[in-house]
Formats: C-alpha cells, structure tokens, sequence
C-alpha cells in the first residue's frame, strides 16, 4: 500500500512537471497573439475616423443616459452634451486659427467667422433692384432717410397726403394691417414703396420685425408714424434740418393744441424752432430732466437717428406690441437725453385720433373692439414697466450698486 503510494505520489509529481511547461507555453503564445492582434487594431484605427467619431458619440451617450437615470433628472445629460458641444467648438476654432489654410476671423459677424472678411454683407437696405442690366446700375439714387406708415385703405387718401411731405430723399415703407396692400396702386407712388401685409399688427409688431438696425442702416433717420397724422403744416427736409441743427437724436413735429393732445411735452409752441422741456401736473416729474417734463416724446410720430434706433430696436418687446411705455423710456438710449430729444416746434402735425386699428379688435363679453384693444394698451405698459424695472435691479445688484431713483404717474 505504501509502495502504491508512493507510485502515485510519484505519477502525480511527474504529470504536474509535465503539464507545466504546457501551460507556460499555452501563456506565451497567448499573450504573443495578444500583442500582433492588438498591434493591427491600432494600426487600423487611423483608417477608421467615422469608427472613432462613433465611439465618442456612443460613450457620450451612454455617459447621458446613466446620468438620467442615477439623478432622476436631465442636468448631467444636458452638462455632458454641452461640455461636448464647447469642447468640439473650442476645438474648432483653435483648430482653425492653427490651420492657416482655413479662415476664421472672429471679428466677423457671429456665424460669419468662416468667411473672408471681404465677402461680409454684414447689413441690408430697402432699395429695390432690377430684375436684368448691371447691378451698379440699378440705383439712379440712395434715400437718405427712412419713413414708414402702418396703414389701412380707409386711410388712403390721408396717407397720400402725407407721403407728398416727403421728397424722394426717403424710402417709403407701408405696413398693412388689413391686408389690402394691392389696393394702393392707384398712387404713383406706390410703385416705388415698399408693401409688407400682415393682418391685425400694430406697428411695432412690424418695426422689431421688418426694421431690425442693420436692415436699416442706410439711413440718417427713421421715421416711424401712424396713420392719422394731418401734415398740412410739416416739410419733411425741413424738419430734418432743424433736428441737424439742434442736435436732437430722438424727436417728433410739435402736436397741434386744440387736437388729439395728452402731453404738455408734445403741444407746439409758437415762435419756436425746438423745445426740450415743459411743465406738467404738479408732482408728475420727479426730476424736470426727465419724463415726461424733459426726455420725452410720444410713440405716434416719432422720428430716431441710425444710432438711436439702434438701441430702442433692441428695447422694444416681441409680445408687447403697442408700444406703451416706450416713450418713457427713451431716454435710456440716448445721452444726455434732456439735450438730444425734443420737439419741433416750426414743422408741426395733427393728431386726428382716427380709432382705425381699435377697430380691428375683437368684441368680447360685450365690450366693443376698441375697448379691448386700449385695456391691452393699457396692461402692455404695466408689464413694460416692471420688466425695464426688474431687468435694471438686476443689473445693479449684479454690479454690487444701489439703482438710482426715478418714478412717473400716469
């Protein structure tokens, strides 16, 4: 039995010695395949950039999705793919400023940075053009200026009027909220203006849509007038002198007393060429330097230079679209504002109060059209106000400053 042992003691010992050399072998050929297999993958990677690009996209994605579900949210999906996105765009842009065979240019316009400076067509203009000939021939002449009308037919002879004010120095641009822009061809001058129809629009609807400041930045001034204005005593160049002449960025024709008046700032005074300060209702001004006492001019015919308007493009709201309040806060635009807005007293208008676009409202629980047009008018000025208020409080506690204190009644 012990012999028996022994032998087996002896067998075992043997095979392991036996098996060992296999197994060590079996090892370095494995690890040999290894490496050859391994050195071919990474051969072939270089080959295969659409193979990488998924990869990254794949781990990315996966990387979201596990952040989903850990968190019960979408921040880290939405960290990651951002992090993704700046890192690529990042790594575009530095790739391209290395790259000197690519263009990238980031004074360009936004979105330009591609393109040669050269071919930049950065702004636009509302001169029309022929359909045949030389391009640089298509101009006789460039206006100079800008008026625009928001109108209905039923107006159209007041608005023929009112355009003969206006020398071929300006571009014509008529907003119609009713849909008839077809209609006006019965006037010469209609072949020449510009017709942009939209149903039920007021027109600063139409003005942060269709006169963004690099469509219009041909012009020394902008014109931006209703409808019912009577023009009998106005010359359009010579306004235009007089508001060169006294240095007003933002102004409008002096307002006929006995017509359609609400502000003691806009009534024209006789024998005066500009004025930039009134008198109100005691306790109505804070400061007389500001609005309505100085700084101020109505909505109905205002008249803004390039660079003016420039700033209130960017202040006009796209869902507040009558306009209320913006005259009060004009005068952010513009400095100092008691010395650059103003009326013009010897070129002066008529308001007629024609309730023509209240009449495009809607009867509601038995209030007329207009009723529900002016109490949106109304409610628009309200959330004008609180917006300019909480977007400047804002402001300056992110500047760590105390606002400085200004309050109108109305």
């Amino acid at each position: 039995m012990e012999a028996e042992t022994v032998h087996r003691k002896g067998f075992l010992g043997r095979s392991a010695m036996v098996n060992k050399p296999n197994e060590t072998m079996r090892i370095i050929v494995t690890v040999f395949v290894g490496i050859i297999f391994g050195f071919f993958i990474g051969k072939s990677f270089p080959a295969l950039p659409l193979l990488k690009l998924n990869i990254t996209s794949t781990l990315i994605h996966d990387f979201s999705v596990a952040g989903n579900k850990s968190t019960g949210g979408s921040t880290q999906s939405i960290d990651a793919s951002s992090s993704s996105n700046n890192n690529r765009s990042n790594s575009t842009e530095n790739q391209n400023v290395n790259d000197s065979s690519k263009i990238w240019v980031p004074s360009n316009p936004k979105g330009a940075e591609r393109l040669p400076p050269g071919i930049v067509a950065s702004e636009s203009d509302f001169y029309l053009r022929r359909l045949w000939g030389e391009p640089s021939e298509d101009l006789i002449s460039k206006p100079k200026y800008l008026v625009t009308f928001t109108v209905g037919y039923d107006q159209r002879n007041n608005i023929d009027a009112a355009v003969k004010k206006f020398s071929e120095n300006f571009t014509i641009v008529l907003f119609h909220y009713d849909g008839r822009a077809s209609e006006w061809d019965e006037f010469e001058w209609s072949y020449r203006a510009i017709h942009v129809s939209a149903k039920k629009q007021t027109k600063w609807w139409y003005a942060k849509r269709f006169l963004h400041p690099d469509i219009v930045a041909p012009y020394d001034f902008i014109f931006i007038w209703d409808e019912d204005l009577g023009v009998e005593h106005f010359d359009a160049e010579e306004f235009i002198k007089l508001v060169r002449k006294h240095g007003l960025e933002i102004s409008q024709p002096g307002l006929e007393p006995s017509r359609g008046l609400t502000w003691q700032m806009t009534k024209r005074r006789d024998h005066h060429e500009v004025h930039k300060q009134t008198e109100e209702k005691p306790g109505w001004c804070s400061d007389p330097r500001l609005p309505p006492c100085s700084a101020f001019i109505e909505i109905m015919a205002p008249v803004f230079s390039r660079e003016a308007w420039r700033c209130v493009w960017h202040m006009i709201q796209n869902d507040l679209v009558h306009g209320w309040g913006l005259d009060f806060a004009l005068q952010k635009c513009v400095e100092p504002a008691h010395e650059k807005i103003g009326v013009v007293d010897a070129q002066w208008i008529v308001h007629q109060s024609v309730p023509s676009l209240g009449n495009q409202g809607q009867a509601d629980h038995g209030k007329a059209p207009w009723q529900g047009v002016r109490e949106r008018c109304r409610r628009e000025w309200k959330m004008f106000q609180t917006r300019m208020a909480d977007a400047e409080k804002s402001y300056y506690k992110a500047m760590g400053i105390d606002p400085p204190k200004f309050t109108f009644h109305h």
